[in-house]
């Protein structure tokens, strides 16, 4: 992809759950203007497939496996991220986990599961993280919500719960450290073409083509997302172009929050 800058030449970069779907999407653009970037994933499987993948087209992306869930792991993993990057000057908090159900269906160790996924490892990387950007006396923090973090949906009690969590967890991020140079958001996609939205049709027992069928219905623009198209996102809120933006919850969603 030829671009006309490289808006993020030479910054250090961390995208956790950055071996599929939109992660992997937001690491490689990331790559492709200029910056250098740490993928954190649970899955070293995964994720060297995904490194290889962006070696063949000329990366060098540094691979970390841990779990963001874990506080050791988690110091661990940015410990090394900043040795070999040299410096942090952006952080994506992607990792992510869905379950569905309603709030009989879902189990306390379910829910346990998606808010330590969803919430404590945002809460996790960003404790770790804003340290070493308060000595750098910059950076900026993107936060993955969903759409599903600011209305409700049926089905999905666990997972909505978790994602209105990360945003007001955003704003509040925004509001701490808006004085001292770092710039916190989030980003709300809607239902994006990924693995997650393949394992929402597994758990529905639905062929893969009718799922996305019903949910396009949801999505006034009449199609799923590309995880490309966060990405886009995630860099524009990460430039110095969104510099005056701090605490928004900007929809990526084809307009499924307008209705």
């Amino acid at each position: 992809m030829e671009l006309q800058q490289k808006r993020f030449k030479n910054k250090a970069v961390i995208v956790t759950g950055g071996a599929s779907g939109i992660g992997k999407a937001t690491a490689e653009r990331f790559l492709e203007e200029g910056a250098r970037v740490a993928v954190i994933d649970m899955s070293r499987r995964t994720g060297e497939q995904t490194v290889k993948e962006l070696r063949e087209k000329g990366y060098r992306p540094l691979l970390l496996t841990g779990d963001v869930t874990k506080s050791a792991d988690v110091k661990r993993m940015v410990a090394e991220a900043k040795r070999r990057l040299g410096r942090i000057d952006i952080l994506f908090n992607n990792a992510g986990i869905l379950v569905e159900g309603t709030i009989e269906e879902v189990s306390e160790k379910d829910f346990d599961r998606i808010m330590a996924v969803n919430v404590k490892g945002v809460f996790l990387m960003s404790k770790e993280v804003i340290p070493i950007m308060l000595r750098q006396k910059k950076g900026v923090i993107v936060n993955n919500a969903s759409c599903s973090g600011l209305v409700g949906d049926r089905n999905a009690i666990a997972y909505n719960t978790s994602k209105g969590a990360v945003v007001l967890m955003t704003k509040c991020l925004a509001l701490d450290y808006a004085l001292r140079n770092i710039r916190v958001n989030c980003v709300c996609p809607g239902e994006i073409d990924t693995p997650m939205f393949r394992q929402e049709a597994k758990a529905r027992r639905l062929p893969v083509e009718e799922y996305r069928r019903q949910l396009c219905e949801y999505h006034p623009i009449g199609r799923l997302g590309r995880p490309e198209e966060v990405a886009n996102a995630v860099l524009f809120l990460a430039s110095e172009e969104a510099g005056f933006i701090i605490g928004t919850a900007l929809s990526v969603d084809g307009g499924y929050t307008c209705q």
